[in-house]
């Protein structure tokens, strides 16, 4: 793969153990930040009501935290703005020294911090030169390349790295990248965005079927070559809202089940059975790919554990508008009306992004859901997190507080050790993110981050309250 990162896909999530945690903090943390932390704690809600091999962690992503865009050789991904010649983009094209190096290192160092590293393979930023050669994942070619990269990159860090998520969020890069076109690489129907180029009536399902290909053949590899000698995992990490029926009317209700079956199912139902829910069948029709029997027979059961990406919950209704086949596109394929209050009274608490709502009883029932419809597989919780609006003129004193982000993570960990004692396989959890990040169509408007990140001064990094809070959850 050509350029630094020579990883494009990757993400790492970074999986602090108790006494990795414990006993580290930011070395650049600001004195004023440190008389700002909170002196007393009492929780007896903690890490400790836990299974002992749970594991605690936070969340990045490889383009949304390293930077070094231009320098070391790195090639343009369809993120980038890159005027330059493109990269090759493949491992028969070259592997760049300086990238492995730097994953190495990485790695390393996590490691010798008593840090277990989660590796996802694909968190949205493809190569721009798969994409010029032949559409990136609108084309089949796709699934041999990213077959290719996998391969190397078990092969080179498989040793250290015992945890494989082959893709972070399908559904997100599917619709947001080429039904609505408002993330890269842009593409869309006139009458759905404002796009140059696309069919949102077609290319979210083929690009989500060379996604799952590219899944199947990857981790098909990984059991078959690799798996024996290294002793590693391999999955794939879902992203959901859990949706409630908005009446008690049956039509309500299978629009709650069918926006399940579409968001989540769409990515969860192949590798665990071999092929998408019946319920997308019947509403997309032929403009659904299928999959042939060898490819089912891949795909079936095609994952170690899941990973779950949670962060707020909806209403679901049957919808309103025409279902005729003009204008067809995801979200008119699903036929349901969303909304986050009934009645007047809304979902849950409200927060400073429109769209997520705290609704902690969400992760339990999903976690419920999954454990009685996917076959009981282990799960982590490989996302969950509530943002806030960065406010440039805030004092960092303030900007540090964030009360609402450690209640927010404290009731949905509540809701989790529930399912846990409820029998679900939860095996970790891992809150998004580990420190304010570039939040893609979002920019550096939000931020999710346990970590502040000053962006006018250096970059300076600074704990916050929810940080100090997570630490001391684990301390107990």
């Amino acid at each position: 793969m050509g350029g630094r990162p020579l990883l494009f896909f990757i993400l790492i999530f970074i999986c602090l153990i108790l006494t990795a945690l414990v006993g580290s903090s930011a070395s650049n943390e600001a004195a004023a930040a440190a008389a700002a932390a909170p002196r007393h704690y009492s929780i007896p809600f903690n890490r400790s009501s836990f299974p002992a091999s749970f594991i605690f962690g936070a969340g990045s992503a490889a383009y949304q935290t390293e930077g070094a865009a231009h320098i070391h050789g790195k090639g343009p991904s369809i993120w980038d703005t890159f005027t330059t010649k493109h990269q090759e983009g493949k491992v028969k094209g070259g592997v760049n020294q300086e990238g492995v190096k730097f994953y190495n290192n990485l790695i390393n160092e996590l490691l010798s911090n008593g840090i277990i590293p989660f590796v996802t393979l694909f968190h949205w930023d493809l190569p721009q030169a798969l994409e010029d050669e032949y559409g990136g994942f609108l084309n089949h070619k796709i699934v041999g390349d990213f077959q290719d990269y996998a391969d190397f990159c078990f092969k080179t860090f498989g040793d250290r790295v015992k945890h494989w998520i082959t893709l972070n969020e399908p559904v997100t890069y599917c619709v947001n990248g080429y039904n609505g076109g408002t993330n890269a690489p842009g593409r869309c129907s006139n009458y759905v965005g404002n796009c140059t180029a696309g069919n949102s009536a077609t290319e979210p399902y083929i690009v989500g079927h060379h996604l799952l290909l590219a899944h199947a053949h990857s981790a098909n590899l990984y059991k078959k070559k690799y798996q024996a000698s290294q002793k590693g995992q391999i999955g794939i990490s879902v992203v959901t809202y859990w949706y409630l029926a908005k009446s008690e009317t049956a039509a309500s209700k299978r629009a709650a089940s069918r926006s399940l079956d579409f968001v989540f199912g769409w990515f969860a139902h192949p590798v665990t059975f071999g092929d998408y829910p019946q319920t997308m069948r019947a509403s997309v029709g032929d403009r659904l790919p299928k999959f042939s029997k060898e490819e089912t027979k891949l795909l079936k059961g095609s994952l170690d554990f899941l990973g779950v990406n949670y962060y707020t919950s909806s209403y679901a209704d049957v919808s309103s508008l025409s279902t005729s086949n003009v204008n067809q596109s995801f979200f008119g394929d699903m036929h349901t009306s969303l909304s986050t209050e009934k009645n007047g009274v809304p979902l849950g608490s409200a927060t400073a992004l429109s769209w997520l709502y705290i609704y902690p009883k969400g992760i339990r029932e999903l976690m419920l859901y999954i454990k009685e419809k996917y076959n009981d597989p282990e799960i982590y919780i490989t996302e969950n997190g509530v943002g806030e609006a960065n406010n440039s003129s805030q004092p960092l004193n303030d900007a540090l507080k964030g009360s609402t982000r450690i209640r927010y993570h404290s009731l949905h960990l509540s809701y989790l050790l529930k399912s846990i004692k409820e029998g679900v396989k939860v095996r970790g959890y891992f809150a998004w993110s580990f420190l304010d990040v570039y939040e893609w169509d979002a920019g550096y408007t939000v931020r999710f981050g346990l970590t502040y990140v000053d962006y006018k001064n250096n970059l300076k990094r600074y704990l916050k309250y929810s940080a100090y809070w997570f630490k001391m959850f684990l301390l107990k």
